[in-house]
């Protein structure tokens, strides 16, 4: 951990994500498709589990969720070599990932509820306002609401990856108090952990945010780029106040230990803004 970073300051991180009333929960593409793109029932089962396990303790949580384009992969068996492809596979996988999610939530008499957004929604005064308004009130009727891109009209998700900084932007706009992005990868690390599996995980991220930064820039590959925009977003919500984890989303009973205040991840500081660079 970089000696800009102190342990008091870890702790108070993870007792402020611990205590979240409200958290948006990002799940991104790998941790929902198995090898072959194939929407995965027992990975999107788990995720439930855990989404459960931390409204069991009282939070509200928006659930953004990747995936529809995995989905619609396995659902047709076409791969997508251009956006429109991908779009249009987008639009079959996006009705297979919520009825896989009714049925999922279902185990537990949980009510859910759809929202498909593009950025350009969360940027106009008018229509981010109608877009707070439904979640808060199917936060109030205790429906859990999934958030996904509008990949149909937008092509910016598609090819950046993921709706990183989409659930940035909601987690900041709905005032939630804790961003966690669920991948498939353990947290930041100092190296590529899919090249070298004995990199350094960086425990925590705050002032030192250019250095951690710069080791991200290094060490992405067009394999593992998409550590960059979970970096971004994750950064984005901490200079507003919000912590921020990025986690494995196969470790088990991943948002329960966050919710414990136990170390998971890699955890962004609050930092108000400022950074070492």
């Amino acid at each position: 951990m970089s000696d800009t970073i102190e342990m008091n300051d870890v702790d108070t991180a993870r007792r402020l994500a611990a205590n979240a009333d409200r958290a948006v929960v990002k799940a991104g593409t790998n941790s929902l498709t198995d090898e072959q793109s194939n929407l995965d029932d027992d990975k999107l089962d788990k995720l439930v589990d855990d989404v459960q396990d931390l409204r069991s303790s009282g939070t509200d949580v928006l659930l953004v969720s990747s995936g529809a384009v995995g989905a619609g992969k396995g659902r047709v068996g076409y791969e997508s070599e251009t956006v429109e492809q991908s779009q249009a596979l987008s639009t079959v996988g996006q009705s297979h990932l919520m009825h896989r999610y009714t049925e999922s939530f279902d185990r537990y008499d949980q009510k859910v509820a759809q929202i498909l957004i593009t950025q350009s929604d969360l940027d106009n005064p008018d229509r981010f306002t109608n877009f707070t308004n439904t979640v808060e009130t199917l936060l109030e009727w205790g429906i859990v609401p999934i958030i996904n891109e509008n990949d149909a009209v937008t092509t910016e998700e598609i090819r950046i990856g993921d709706n990183d900084m989409l659930s940035s932007s909601i987690a900041i706009g709905s005032e939630a108090d804790l961003l966690v992005t669920l991948t498939d990868v353990g947290g930041v690390y100092r190296e590529n952990p899919k090249d070298n599996p004995g990199a350094e995980r960086i425990e925590a991220v705050g002032h030192n945010y250019g250095e951690v930064q710069d080791l991200i820039e290094s060490s992405s590959t067009a394999s593992f780029g998409g550590i960059q925009t979970k970096v971004a977003g994750a950064r984005s919500v901490s200079e507003h106040g919000i912590p921020a984890v990025i986690a494995r989303s196969t470790e088990k009973g991943v948002l329960e230990k966050i919710d414990a205040g136990k170390p998971v991840g890699t955890i962004f500081i609050p930092t108000n803004g400022e950074t070492d660079d």
